[in-house]
Parts: C-alpha cells; sequence; structure tokens
C-alpha cells in the first residue's frame, strides 16, 4: 500500500520546529500497525500537490491551525482534490482539519463551534461501527478544534459523537472516513501543546485540558481502523 499524506499544518513557530511534521507523524501512525506500507508527503498548505493523487492507493489528510473556511488558494485547490479523488473512488481519510475539508468538499457544512474549544483528551462515542473499526463503544482521541461540521454531505453517515462536538467523525460508503480529533499525536506531544498554549486560551480551556491527560488516547486500535478501512476500500477496486 502505498497513500500520500496532504500536509495542511501552517504552523511554523519555533515550537512546531522542535516536534516532528505532520507527515511524519501520520507515516508513523499507519507504520505502527502496517510497517511495510509507504507513505509520502506532500505540503499542499505551501501549495505542493501531487502531479497525480490517483497514482496512490489512498489518501491522508492532517489536521491544522488554518481554517477551512480560509480563502487562501491552496485551501480552494485541495478541496477541489478531493472532490475529484472521491469521484475517481480514492479512499480518503481525514483527521481535523481533513474531516472538515472533506465534508466542506463534498456538500457539507462548517462553522465555528459554540462550545469553543476542544482541547486535550477528547471522550467519543461510537454512534454506528464501521466494519473496519474494532475497537470498544468509548473511544478517546486528542483533539484541538474549535470549528466542527454542522451538516454531513449527503450520503454521509456519523460514526463517533462526543459532548463537545456532535459530528466527531463521519464515513461516505467505503471511501471516506474521518476524525474530528488528532489520532496521530503522541500523549507527550498534546501534553506539550497544553503548555505552549497556556498563556493563548481561557484558563478554563487549559485547565480541563491538564485535567485530561491523566489517560491515554486509544491510539492503536484506531490505526487498526485506518489500516482496515484502506485495505478494505482497495480490495474493494481490486479486479478480479
Amino acid at each position: 500500500m502505498h497513500l500520500a499524506v496532504l500536509m495542511t499544518n501552517t504552523d511554523e513557530s519555533d515550537f512546531a520546529q522542535k516536534h516532528p511534521k505532520d507527515g511524519e507523524k501520520f507515516k508513523v501512525l499507519i507504520q505502527s500497525v502496517r510497517p511495510d506500507w509507504a507513505v509520502t508527503s506532500f505540503r499542499v498548505k505551501d501549495n505542493i500537490f501531487p502531479d497525480d493523487l490517483l497514482a496512490f492507493d489512498g489518501v491522508m489528510i492532517t489536521g491544522s491551525p488554518a481554517s477551512v473556511l480560509d480563502s487562501q488558494p491552496w485551501v480552494a485547490r485541495l478541496l477541489e482534490e478531493i472532490r475529484i479523488a472521491y469521484a475517481a473512488g480514492l479512499p480518503l481519510f481525514g483527521a481535523c482539519f481533513g474531516h472538515q475539508a472533506i465534508a466542506l468538499a463534498l456538500g457539507g457544512t462548517v462553522e465555528k463551534n459554540p462550545n469553543g474549544w476542544g482541547f486535550g483528551l477528547i471522550e467519543m462515542a461510537v454512534v454506528e461501527k464501521a466494519p473496519w473499526y474494532d475497537g470498544d463503544a468509548r473511544l478517546l482521541q486528542y483533539g484541538a478544534h474549535v470549528e466542527h461540521v454542522t451538516q454531513l454531505p449527503t450520503g454521509a453517515r456519523r460514526l463517533f459523537t462526543s459532548p463537545h462536538c456532535d459530528v466527531a467523525g463521519f464515513a461516505i460508503g467505503d471511501r471516506v472516513y474521518t476524525t474530528q480529533n488528532h489520532p496521530e499525536m503522541t500523549p507527550e506531544f498534546v501534553a506539550a501543546l497544553v503548555e505552549e498554549y497556556a498563556t493563548k486560551m481561557d484558563t478554563d480551556v487549559i485547565s480541563r485540558a491538564r485535567a485530561s491527560l491523566k489517560q491515554r488516547a486509544d491510539t492503536e486500535v484506531f490505526a487498526q481502523s485506518i489500516a482496515a478501512f484502506f485495505e478494505a476500500a482497495v480490495a474493494e477496486t481490486a479486479p478480479t
């Protein structure tokens, strides 16, 4: 399997330079369960896109402090690439910004969350168990978001929800799989991220985030679900 990672993270701060880029994080995530898979990253936030996205077996779209509602040219191009990939049947996985971008590109709606920031460890409930997800009805993931999907694309089904975010993940057939959160983040990175934002966010948001980190995310079970999603999608299109 050869996956493309479309890197949307626009953070180039000193903090960001001290940690692996998102392309590396997603590579580590998927290779933790499928070590023989190839992963190639593209800095789409710098307008660097694959020459032929359809040459890959699947696509993972990362998170970002940018908004999918921004008028930046790279965002518009990303939305168009998503539509092209979806029309061609290429399996798409999106996390946070990626989740919102897929929803928006395919006819959904994204808005600022009136509940404010979801930050730290987020408890999600499984609304519908996708065939590629073999975890429990309760799923823990790290999150950092202030926008959310308020209307799903036609034909989408909600998979996850949380007290903070009604649509915490969705699927469209067996070609789209998303989460509002960050399966690629490690406990160490999230702890550092919370402290980085300690003076930039409301104290109650930071306090809740710190307290939430007493538990750890269900990283392996979700990584397995991403791999199983791509395997099922590719098997469906393989010649017989």
